[in-house]
Formats: C-alpha cells, sequence, structure tokens
C-alpha cells in the first residue's frame, strides 16, 4: 500500500486514508440516534479506512428514488436530511445543531409560478406586442413573499451592460442612469471575461461581480422594477437546458423579514436569441450592445420605446428545512473547530418534466437525483467523519450538511448568519461539492486558486503521492462563488474548495475533460445524474484522503492558515479574529 507522506507539520496517513491502525476500526455505535423513522437503512459494515466501497454505499443510498431528489422542504428531501442525521450518530459524533440535536433548523418559503397566468410581455416601439414564452425563451419568478399576485405596468427598458457597481474597479454600469420602476437587461459574467484583459477585474477570471446573485441584487439596489438577465451558455458556463431546470417549478428561498420588498418585482433569464429581437425591435444591434458594455466608461442606455411588462401568479407554501450538524469534540483545544461542509440538497422532483428524446430511459424521469450533484460530497464528509472519529484530535472537527445549496447557497448563508460555534473560532475549512467518477488522476483542482495557505497544505500532501495541484481550468465559470464555501468566505473563514482532477491516469487530460464535458451537457441539473455501480470511485477515495490529510494536519496543530494577502477574503478574517 502506498501511503500519503505529509509535510513537516502534518502526519502521515496510510492509503487507506484514514489513521494509522493494524486493522480497519469499526464505527462506534451512537447511545442515542435521532428519534426519526430512516426510509432507508444505514450501512452496517462500514470502516473507518476511507474507501470505494463504503463512499460507493452512501451514494447510492442519497441519490436514491426513496429520497425524490433530496428537495428541501418535501418530506423525501428532509427524510434525506435525517439519514445523514442518524449516519452522523451511528458514527460516533456528537450533536452540533438546535437544542442537542443533530439538526440546524432552516425557515424556507417555497413560491411557485402558475405558468398558464404568468408572463413577461415586451411591446416594440411601433406597439407589436411580444410576448415570451416561458421555459422555451424566458424564466421568470419572484423574491416576493408577501402576495400571491406580483406584477408591474408597462416599465422602460435599460440594458445596463454586465450590471456592476465596483468602485475597486473603477466601474459603474448604473452611472447616469435612473433605473427606478424601470426593467433592466443584464449581461451575463463580468468585463474581464468579455475582453480577456488581465487588467480589467481579474480578467478571464469571473468576480463576485459576474454571479447572477449579485446582479439581482445590486438590480435591486438600483430600484428596477424587473432585472432580467441574457442567458449565452460561454459566459454562464452552462446551457439554457440548466436555467430552465433550475429556475421552474418550486423556487426556495429563506423567510425574509421583509417580504422581499427589497427586491425587484421579478427576476428571471431570457435566451440571447430573444434579447437580439429585442433589440433590433428598438434599432439597435445587441453584439454591438455587448461590445460597448464591455469597454471602461460604458454607460447604460434606454432601449427607445421598448416597454416591459409582468405579472406572477404564485403559491407561497411556508416550509422547513434543517442543516445537519455533528461534531467531534478536540480533546486539548476543543473551542478550535476544523470544519467540514457539503450541501445535501438537489432539485427534488419535477412533476411534468420530459427529459431527453421520446424513448430514452430518462424521459419520462421526474427525480433529479443528484448522485455526483452533490451525493458524491455529502458521502465524502461521512467518509471523513468515520475517519475521523477512529482517534482523538487535539481540535474539534465540525461536519456540516447544509441544505437549499440548489437555491443560492441559502443553507450555508443561514449557518454563516446564525453559527452553531463561533465563526471566529473556526480555523480553517473545506468544502466538498460534485466530484466525478472518473478514475484515479494525477491532479486535483483547486478551485478559486490563489486564495489561500490551505492550498500549500494540499499540494505538500499531493507531491508525497506524485500527484500536484492543478488551477481550475475555467475561471470564467465563477465556480468559486458557486458553492457553499463563499457563505463561510465572505466572513473571513479560510476556506479550500477542491475538486477531483482532469488529468486521468487512464487517457491523460483529454479524458479527463471529455468526461467533465459530458456530465455538464448530459446530466448536470438532469434526471440523469443518477448513481452507477460502474463508477470508478479511485480517484475520488484517493482526493478524500488528501482532504482528511489537510484536516487532520490542521487539527493536530496549532497553526492558523490565512489567506494570501490581498486576497478580497483577509480583511474580514483580520476583522472577525480581532473581535475576539
Amino acid at each position: 500500500m502506498k501511503h500519503l507522506a505529509l509535510a513537516v507539520s502534518l502526519i502521515a496517513l496510510a492509503a487507506c486514508g484514514g489513521p494509522k491502525q493494524d486493522a480497519p476500526v469499526e464505527a462506534p455505535v451512537a447511545e442515542t440516534p435521532p428519534a426519526e423513522t430512516l426510509l432507508l437503512p444505514l450501512p452496517a459494515d462500514t470502516t473507518a479506512d476511507i474507501n470505494a466501497g463504503d463512499l460507493a454505499q452512501r451514494v447510492k443510498t442519497l441519490a436514491d428514488d426513496t429520497f425524490e431528489g433530496r428537495g428541501p422542504g418535501t418530506p423525501a428531501g428532509e427524510a434525506a436530511a435525517a439519514w445523514i442525521g442518524a449516519e452522523m450518530a451511528r458514527l460516533g459524533l456528537q450533536p452540533g445543531g438546535d437544542d442537542g440535536t443533530y439538526f440546524q433548523k432552516v425557515a424556507m418559503v417555497n413560491q411557485t409560478i402558475d405558468p398558464a397566468q404568468s408572463f413577461l410581455t415586451f411591446t416594440a416601439p411601433d406597439g407589436t406586442e411580444m410576448p415570451t414564452v416561458l421555459k422555451e425563451d424566458s424564466v421568470i419568478w419572484t423574491k416576493h413573499q408577501d402576495s400571491k399576485t406580483i406584477s408591474f405596468a408597462p416599465s422602460d427598458v435599460v440594458f445596463v451592460g454586465y450590471g456592476v457597481v465596483a468602485p475597486e474597479y473603477d466601474w459603474n454600469d448604473y452611472a447616469g442612469q435612473d433605473v427606478t420602476g424601470k426593467t433592466v437587461v443584464i449581461l451575463v459574467n463580468d468585463p474581464g471575461f468579455a475582453t480577456g484583459d488581465p487588467d480589467l477585474f481579474k480578467g478571464k477570471a469571473m468576480t463576485y461581480y459576474g454571479r447572477w446573485t449579485y446582479k439581482f441584487e445590486e438590480a435591486a439596489r438600483q430600484g428596477a422594477a424587473a432585472a432580467i438577465i441574457v442567458h449565452e451558455t460561454e459566459p454562464a458556463a452552462y446551457g439554457w437546458d440548466v436555467v430552465k431546470n433550475s429556475w421552474s417549478g418550486a423556487q426556495s428561498d429563506l423567510v425574509r423579514s421583509d417580504g422581499g420588498a427589497d427586491r425587484a418585482l421579478m427576476e428571471g433569464w431570457i435566451s440571447r436569441a430573444l434579447a437580439e429581437k429585442l433589440a433590433a425591435s428598438a434599432g439597435e444591434d445587441f453584439e454591438a450592445m455587448k461590445t460597448a458594455a464591455k469597454t471602461p466608461g460604458f454607460q447604460a442606455a434606454p432601449l427607445t420605446g421598448l416597454k416591459a411588462s409582468g405579472e406572477i401568479v404564485q403559491t407561497i407554501e411556508n416550509l422547513d428545512s434543517r442543516n445537519v450538524v455533528g461534531v467531534l469534540p478536540g480533546a486539548t483545544t476543543p473551542d478550535e473547530y476544523v470544519l467540514y461542509t457539503a450541501h445535501w440538497d438537489h432539485l427534488g422532483k419535477k412533476t411534468g418534466q420530459k427529459t431527453g428524446a421520446p424513448g430514452e430511459d430518462f424521459y419520462d424521469d421526474q427525480i433529479f437525483n443528484g448522485a455526483v450533484d452533490n451525493a458524491t460530497g455529502s458521502s465524502a464528509l461521512l467518509e471523513l467523519a468515520e475517519a475521523f472519529a477512529a482517534a482523538p484530535h487535539d481540535r474539534s472537527i465540525l461536519f456540516l450538511s447544509v441544505t437549499l445549496e440548489e437555491s443560492g447557497l441559502l443553507g450555508s448563508e443561514y449557518f454563516a448568519e446564525h453559527p452553531t460555534v463561533p465563526l471566529n473560532k473556526i480555523v480553517a475549512g473545506v468544502n466538498m461539492d460534485g466530484a466525478l467518477p472518473v478514475g484515479r488522476t494525477h491532479n486535483m483542482v483547486v478551485i478559486g486558486y490563489g486564495a489561500s495557505e490551505l492550498e500549500d497544505r494540499l499540494a505538500a500532501i499531493l507531491k508525497a503521492d506524485d500527484r500536484v495541484i492543478t488551477p481550475d481550468g475555467k475561471p470564467e465559470a465563477g465556480y468559486f462563488y458557486r458553492s457553499d464555501h463563499i457563505s463561510l468566505a465572505k466572513r473571513g473563514v479560510p476556506m479550500l474548495y477542491a475538486d477531483g482532477g482532469e488529468d486521468k491516469l487512464e487517457g491523460g487530460v483529454a479524458a479527463g475533460k471529455a468526461a467533465a464535458a459530458a456530465y455538464t451537457a448530459e446530466r448536470y441539473h438532469k434526471p440523469m445524474d443518477e448513481y452507477s455501480d460502474d463508477w470508478d470511485l479511485s480517484g475520488f477515495t484517493e482526493d478524500i484522503q488528501a482532504l482528511y490529510a489537510v484536516g487532520e494536519g490542521i487539527a493536530d496543530s496549532a497553526d492558523w492558515p490565512t489567506w494570501y494577502p490581498g486576497n478580497e477574503f483577509e480583511a474580514a478574517r483580520k476583522e472577525s479574529l480581532a473581535s475576539e
């Protein structure tokens, strides 16, 4: 067996991925498991070593049709959370949630629009009505939670480029324009991506300003009645199918204290083809508008004579979901924590969904199982918990399985706003989200490469095993801002988001990239994301072993890894630590 040799301050790990031991250590049995009836049994034969067989058991269970795609707030989805809590108990973790339980309650709202009564319509300068077709060229919703009907009268339409206000980049797409009560049309990503200029924003790498979440928030701050993003596959890093699947059906949100009054009345996406049609109706060329938008000094421009109006008729359902929290108390410094996190939720079950071509297996499949996204990360979390539970460590280890990631990182945001332990006592964290079963690789990919000293630790661990870190090959996709670690990072907690590599031992980079591209095109946010017994989890196993080593090295030291100087989250960390 090969071993993971660690850097100076790190302890060597056996190739099995757990603590050194003469024989596999059986997981301790919890005295008081959660008092919920489980829909599926817990595994009975897992061991403390990190291995593919145990991972496969957990992935297969969490991706089972029984959990109906793990939709937050649904009986089947919350049953998956109960299963994770019970598994934490079986492994010997102590409850880390509310009132001595494994669960942190997350109050949520499900909002479902009635497509037969809801609409977004544009009116050309000559009076021609241009209604959009929901799911075909538009997807719409509202964040307003206090009314079943939300509407806005015909409003002026303003093209605001990338919809960015960034003083540090001397950029303001809203300068000189009052968009109060108007409809703003916004481009995906940010100007740095559009130009490739390394001196503009962060060049090709997406900044937080490129995220759709920011664009809707900024449009609301500017007083817009409606905020519409133009979808394009390359800058979005996903196709229209993802937009259609992710933003149709019930949309989940945290309960808002103001009922959503601080957001635009309508938010949504439109297709590139529709955007071109709208621009042409106002005598403009959409591509020329895009070119202008990426130029410093861009000025937002009304689409003269074009009007937009819309209405949403919705059902509103108040529900509860939950984060699942377990902890292994440290032996010497139990008030300091190493954090591992992964989201348990997925898209759930969508009635009336047709996916694929008629006759294909998935045509009538309405369950979005989320095997890769993120039964893999949730299983890795439990696999790590089992490994850490086999031996004491100086610091505490906190395991956090969050809900509502697919709805905008809401579960992790709730935890960050209502932490079960002080955020300035979380020394560092590791996030796991979506591992492709592509077999062993020469590398691991660090999302948001160049962020913190956690990368140095991972690099040392991989080097000892003849592996390397590879920077994220698609920084323009903004993956660093698209998973739960960002909720903690924004508050200063150093977080590592490392994914499986693409440089396969068999087939090299070309094979790895092909597998990733196939997953994105064929299975990401589709019912096709299902578990198969044919999966090769050998590479995933090695990756989890490496992430174990990162956490163990921190848990058994007095080190406080930091953000690299100049990182956007460095100041927040310094402020947080100074508040002790």
